[in-house]
């Protein structure tokens, strides 16, 4: 049996959609699967497109899967991100910061179980389908699953019910835990080539301008998730913005509104985030548009770095790579919480520093 005609559309993951369809023809579709591969590549789009897939009937003749999948309404269809906890009955999960997916999310949207607010609930995954079909589960961002309730899905994963489909998005499965990952099959997600790129462009409705569309692809690195996020964020202003300040690191200058700049960029964006998207968290959209902006930073350097190792200036390509040190570890520091605005006015002092008293 051939996929959905929307898994077919599906552009540059030959690799995985073939391991998919092989597994589909033989009858012997795994219950649970790990999609695994950089952001924005295709890996939810997929569990999704699959989702229609195996939630639809053979007697579905009007097309009513589809219609409430696309109206995000499928009552067999459970998509579970970290977001989820801002509409908990439980007030410390809608207050918490969401930095990962926590158990009493699992228990609540998947598995059961008692939460931390002393409320039983029952396990969504062992109920019976609601349209009498399947049901599937997708977990997005799966790597944010805390160790906790990693721990309590692996019963899920080993004893899922008769007709219970688990896909595990994420761009970091090393963060899974080993038993997680024993439990599952892996399809593995690649960024997109020149000619799968050239077509998506084609499909999308994505406007940009000509001038810019160059850098945003090498930015997007084959990724068309990250494309819409660029033109979203409008990173290509704000590297319009930052290059003249980073042609002063580079002449030796220290630019001292740069910090400022920077945690502004940012601040702006999650607050248009926000306002645009009913019930977004702030703490997340900062999140986001921080990545965003040691992505381009790192882009530049690395595009820098490349041209100086050419004319062998050696003073220039180790400053460079001091930039890329100091780069590195701002994003270190805003994994681990550090407070962001902190971090972008430290990165430019550290940045600025002769390159002889590093260390």
């Amino acid at each position: 049996m051939d996929y959905h005609p929307v898994v077919a559309e599906i552009l540059g993951q030959d690799d995985a959609l073939d391991l998919l369809r092989r597994a589909r023809a033989t009858g012997r579709v795994h219950h649970a699967w790990v999609f695994a591969g950089p952001t924005g590549v295709g890996k939810f789009t997929t569990a999704l497109a699959l989702a229609r897939e195996l939630l639809t009937p053979e007697d579905d003749p009007e097309g009513r899967t589809a219609t409430l999948i696309a109206a995000d309404a499928h009552p067999d269809l459970h998509v579970i991100r970290k977001e989820l906890a801002l509409y908990s009955d439980n007030a410390q999960l809608r207050t918490r910061k969401l930095s990962n997916i926590p158990l009493d999310v699992l228990r609540e949207h998947m598995i059961g179980g008692k939460t931390g607010d002393d409320k039983r609930h029952d396990a969504p995954a062992y109920r019976t389908a609601v349209l009498g079909h399947n049901k599937v589960f997708i977990i997005d961002e799966a790597e944010l699953i805390d160790t906790n309730g990693q721990n309590a899905l692996l019963k899920t994963l080993e004893e899922p019910p008769p007709g219970t489909y688990i896909f595990l998005i994420t761009d970091r499965p090393e963060r899974l835990l080993p038993t997680i990952r024993s439990r599952c099959q892996h399809a593995g997600f690649t960024p997109l080539d020149a000619a799968a790129m050239a077509a998506w462009w084609e499909r999308s409705p994505v406007e940009v301008d000509p001038a810019d569309r160059p850098w945003i692809e090498r930015f997007a690195n084959g990724a068309p998730g990250v494309v819409v996020r660029a033109v979203e964020a409008g990173l290509p202003e704000w590297r319009r913005i930052l290059t003249p300040m980073i042609d002063q690191l580079d002449r030796g200058t220290f630019p001292a509104t740069m910090g400022e700049t920077m945690a502004g960029l940012v601040e702006t964006y999650a607050t248009e985030w926000v306002r645009a998207h009913k019930n977004a968290s702030k703490d997340a959209a900062n999140k986001d548009g921080a990545a965003a902006l040691i992505g381009l930073l790192a882009m530049e350097l690395r595009e820098r770095l490349a041209a100086v190792t050419a004319t062998r200036d050696r003073p220039a390509i180790e400053r460079q790579l001091a930039a890329i040190t100091h780069v590195r570890e701002a994003e270190r520091q805003l994994r681990t919480n550090v407070n962001l605005k902190q971090v972008f006015e430290n990165l430019p002092a550290q940045w600025a520093r002769p390159v002889s008293t590093l260390g």
